[in-house]
């Protein structure tokens, strides 16, 4: 079907795109990126099979968006997914288990040559995963596109953040989770989705602010981290709630969050930024969080005030256990909304 053809009212076409749609990467102003990679998940997992479940769940939406109506116009592509990633994570995967179990009994990795060289696989596997998610997204940008990575676990936007400090010379992070991910090598692992954040500020001297939102779930040395690097601003979830209580608007916040952000802005999405009704089946799920309309104004936010998305990860959206598809459901949602307005802000 061509595009001129397309029935955006009609039934969706379950054609292994996102949403259903109709468009060629090539004639398409967004492609998105799937990661399917979920190796160092340190409490659930599932996360590798996210895009399949979103991509499912993604055909029953329906694109008129009151915040960016009509920008899905311009082309959503989909880029098919590499399953020798999925294939390899899930390899890694059962190593990283036997590591995560070990040290769960109390195991010291350092005094076993096993465990180590288990870690020392995951390690250069996260090595390589980043170098090919850093050339996939590279192309794409020199071809002028815009990109969204979709997880994965927190991990696989590495590469892909990387890319654009390079394409872009500075940019600001606006990272929404409800963890801080600056957790240096957590569990021995290098790339762990609980270090993101940490190997950023380290392998990434173009981002000149991390603005973090909705955390709430951290550790000392993450807290001593933020403290000691002006680069990182914290809106922690119960701060925000509080100025909420004490009657602050939300609109107000966000406009005090918006201010620490740069003109070119990544938005890095963990769906368990979210309140946990949103993603009961997430890797780490954590009471509290933010409702999918105070994300949603949140990012409006950073539109409306004139700066520009430049990229976007969504990520550890895990499909639920059960049959009832929620969690790929709110992820493509959220997807949606994010792909309307990087079109928009560009």
């Amino acid at each position: 079907m061509s595009t001129k053809e397309y029935n955006p009212s009609a039934v969706g076409a379950a054609n292994g795109n996102y949403f259903g749609m109709p468009f060629t990467t090539e004639e398409s102003a967004l492609v998105l990126v799937s990661v399917p990679w979920g190796v160092t998940a340190s409490y659930g997992g599932g996360q590798e099979d996210a895009p399949d479940a979103i991509i499912g769940a993604s055909v029953q939406l329906d694109f008129y968006d009151v915040v960016s109506p009509d920008e899905w116009r311009k082309g959503i592509g989909t880029v098919p997914i590499d399953y020798s990633v999925q294939d390899q994570s899930k390899l890694l995967r059962r190593e990283a288990r036997k590591v995560i179990d070990f040290l769960e009994r109390g195991g010291d990795v350092e005094k076993n040559a096993r465990m180590g060289t288990h870690i020392e696989k995951i390690n250069k596997g996260g090595e390589e995963l980043n170098e090919l998610v850093y050339k996939q997204t590279s192309e794409w940008l020199s071809k002028g596109k815009l990109v969204g990575l979709v997880g994965g676990d927190h991990s696989t936007p590495l590469g892909y953040i990387k890319a654009l400090g390079e394409k872009h010379g500075s940019l600001g992070v606006l990272h929404i989770d409800a963890h801080c991910d600056l957790r240096e090598a957590y569990e021995g692992f290098t790339y762990s989705h609980a270090s993101i954040m940490y190997n950023v500020l380290q392998q990434v001297p173009q981002v000149e602010r991390l603005v973090q939102v909705g955390v709430r779930d951290y550790c000392d040395e993450e807290v001593a981290l933020a403290k000691g690097d002006k680069r990182v601003v914290q809106f922690d979830d119960y701060r925000l709630s509080v100025a909420r209580f004490e009657g602050t608007s939300w609109a107000a916040q966000c406009q005090e969050i918006v201010s620490h952000l740069p003109q070119n802005v990544y938005v890095s999405f963990d769906i368990d930024g979210l309140s946990a009704d949103n993603c009961p089946g997430t890797g780490t799920p954590v009471t509290g969080g933010l409702g999918f309309n105070q994300a949603l104004y949140l990012l409006d936010s950073v539109v409306r005030s004139g700066r520009r998305i430049v990229g976007f990860d969504l990520v550890e959206v895990a499909p639920s256990d059960s049959k009832d598809e929620w969690d790929a459901n709110v992820g493509a949602r959220m997807l949606f909304k994010l792909c309307g307005l990087i079109l928009k802000s560009n």
